[in-house]
């Protein structure tokens, strides 16, 4: 079985590589990202390998499904950039759904930390031989309120870790956790209610611009905005004049709207064209990671390990258990995946 990879950095190579001792199968890694114009490429593969900012919309499906490839694997958890409605009946979807939730609740907490004490602001100081303290001044942790927007795994990972540091958490999920000792509240509550708000969502037509305008006129005053889900839940330009108008105290992100014409790459000798991002890089209250969140080796051994697993099942005709299609984003209940059998 033959795999192309999309968007391929030198870690995807060596992480991937070190997995396929056990399956033999033939890769071939591209840099560029899986779009129009690229689609064409995956002439003659079984398996095309995607990240999260290529683009699989329905022109990018049906040059695929006419170069023959059967199966698209996401190495990723997010699958907001899929048109599941042109794949149906076409090409078989999978992903890794639980790669480390670990990883991206402790990059969480360290953005919040980070942010609060302004960690990198003295690292850069001491650098220079500057001890003065001025400005760094931060909160307490303890005791205060904390607010999380999605409570699947990575979820409730970061709850654990809010809770280990003494901050009382209040969390809202329209699908509640059964039987937890989680305190859920409304929208509105949380909003009210929370010193700090940080998103585990996934992007969907119903979350798309979850933070903004109206949602920020709701929060205390002073709030501080974590996200490490999807660029998407935040409206930027509304984000943007919360922190011009104090209502925001700060705001870390490791994900943006548009992220995909400028994350993973570097623009270190260039001048940013997005005028939003921009805007936020110039603030000094608000810290940047480019969609780095995930980034552990126990992920990308995770990641490789599950993707290549689910590849090895679709080689075999067996059932693929992180398989997703049209059905399963809009009827999840009656879904052949619900019983471990192929979506069609």
């Amino acid at each position: 079985m033959k795999i192309v990879f999309y968007d391929s950095k030198p870690y995807d190579i060596k992480s991937f590589e070190k997995q396929n001792s056990q399956y033999d199968f033939k890769f071939k890694f591209l840099e560029y990202r899986l779009n129009e114009d690229t689609a064409s490429f995956s002439s003659g593969y079984d398996v095309v390998c995607v990240f999260v900012n290529d683009v699989i919309n329905k022109e990018v499906i049906d040059i695929l499904y006419e170069n023959g490839v059967k199966l698209l694997a996401l190495r990723c958890a997010g699958y907001n950039n899929v048109d599941f409605k042109a794949a149906f009946g076409k090409i078989h979807i999978i992903r890794v759904p639980a790669y480390s939730p670990y990883a991206v609740a402790e990059h969480a907490m360290a953005l919040i930390m980070t942010l609060n004490r302004k960690t990198h602001k003295a690292y850069i100081r001491t650098r220079e031989s500057n001890f003065s303290l001025n400005g760094l001044i931060g909160f307490t942790l303890h005791g205060k309120t904390i607010g999380v927007i999605g409570t699947g795994r990575i979820g409730k990972v970061f709850i654990d870790i809010c809770r280990g540091i003494g901050m009382k958490v209040i969390a809202y999920d329209p699908y509640p956790v059964k039987n937890s000792d989680i305190d859920y509240v409304s929208l509105e509550e949380l909003y009210h209610q929370s010193d700090i708000i940080s998103l585990h969502c996934p992007l969907t037509k119903e979350t798309r611009h979850l933070i903004n305008e109206e949602s920020i006129k709701k929060m205390k005053d002073g709030i501080m905005l974590i996200n490490t889900s999807r660029g998407g839940l935040v409206n930027t330009k509304d984000l943007i004049e919360g922190l011009k108008n104090r209502k925001i105290l700060s705001a870390a992100l490791d994900v943006y709207e548009e992220e995909s014409d400028y994350f993973f790459e570097d623009f270190s000798s260039e001048i940013i064209d997005d005028d939003i991002l921009a805007r936020l890089l110039s603030m000094p209250n608000v810290l940047i990671t480019s969609h780095q969140a995930f980034f552990t080796a126990e992920a990308l051994e995770a990641i490789a390990m599950t993707t290549l697993d689910g590849i090895s099942a679709f080689r075999n005709n067996l059932p693929l258990d992180n398989e997703i299609c049209y059905d399963c984003t809009h009827d999840k209940e009656n879904c052949m995946k619900q019983t471990k059998g192929k979506c069609f």
